[in-house]
């Protein structure tokens, strides 16, 4: 109960300092807002859509009024000109689950490729094989998301025609095609974890291979893939499991440019439109909802600690 209730208010806590950060950058873009939402709108209809989205009123005020209303449910609307075109909350929720696809698909692509890679690196540490994958990784941190999304579809959907350049289609209209769309995605924003994770891995499957534990699972004659798997992967995999819960960030900044790129409707791609467009309200409530959903992941990481390490767990219950 005390760790619901300490993630609870950890949760809260990085809603209003993480929006409220939002709210003040915003207060420094350049230009008037309401000019970049309704430029042809008249000085009558402009005056009114200053007073909704409360630019008259200082920021603590208006993010105090945000803020009331997200709790309720109220996410705040897209302007084009004068006229409300759509609530937020209409595209942010269907948005929500894209992104969220396309961070699954990441992150069980990375976990597939990478935990093989680093145990048998650890396994062959210090021969050709390791040293391939140490170089590998390396080349692999060094190229930026969207250099590497430029040339996959380049190559893969224009050159050769594999797989679609961009667009997404949903899981329950067509589960080929949904995979087809959504495959480019997850390898550019998997390629870089890929390398972090197998390196990672790597490093503690190395250092737990020398334990004693090890050792004694040897004299008893234990194969050397069923040590490797049962018993030097778990201890190693705390790390591991810690910076996949810490990369979400990372990969929800990175999904900012890749659903750009590709035409995905998650939310960094309507968080890229928002800002380009000054929806300021938008750009808070869609910013909260990727706050809640990264403070929610690494409360599914601590319970999943107490899973892999049963220490954890028992101190847990001991306080």
């Amino acid at each position: 109960m005390r760790a619901i209730l300490r993630r609870v208010v950890q949760l809260v806590v990085v809603l209003v300092v993480v929006t409220f950060f939002v709210a003040v950058l915003l207060e420094f873009l350049p230009g008037d807002p309401v000019k970049t939402i309704a430029p042809f709108a008249s000085d009558q209809q402009r005056a009114a859509i200053t007073e909704e989205l409360g630019l008259d009123q200082s920021l603590p005020v208006r993010y105090v009024h945000w803020l009331g209303g997200f709790l309720t449910g109220d996410l705040g609307n897209y302007y084009r000109g004068p006229q409300v075109v759509d609530p937020v909350a209409n595209d942010a929720w269907g948005g929500l689950g894209v992104s969220l696809q396309l961070m699954i698909y990441t992150q069980i692509l990375t976990l597939v490729v990478a935990i093989p890679l680093g145990i048998f690196a650890a396994y062959r540490a210090a021969t050709v094989f390791d040293r391939a994958t140490n170089t590998g990784a390396f080349a692999f941190l060094s190229i930026p998301n969207f250099v590497l999304a430029f040339v996959l579809v380049y190559f893969l959907a224009v050159k050769w025609g594999w797989l679609p350049a961009s667009g997404y289609v949903p899981f329950g209209t067509d589960p080929a095609e949904h995979f087809k769309h959504m495959i480019l995605p997850a390898v550019t924003l998997a390629a870089g974890q890929i390398a972090v994770y197998t390196r990672l891995l790597r490093s503690d499957m190395i250092a737990t291979l020398q334990e004693d534990f090890i050792l004694m699972a040897k004299s008893k004659g234990i194969s050397n893939a069923r040590i490797l798997w049962r018993h030097a992967l778990r201890p190693s995999s705390l790390t591991l499991l810690t910076v996949a819960g810490l990369n979400v960030g990372t990969l929800i900044g990175g999904a900012v440019i890749i659903e750009r790129i590709y035409g995905l409707p998650g939310l960094g791609k309507q968080l890229f439109d928002a800002i380009g467009a000054r929806q300021y309200i938008a750009v808070q409530s869609l910013v909260a909802i990727i706050a809640i959903a990264y403070v929610l992941v690494n409360f599914f990481v601590d319970i999943l600690y107490t899973v892999l390490d049963p220490r954890i767990r028992h101190a847990r219950a001991l306080g």
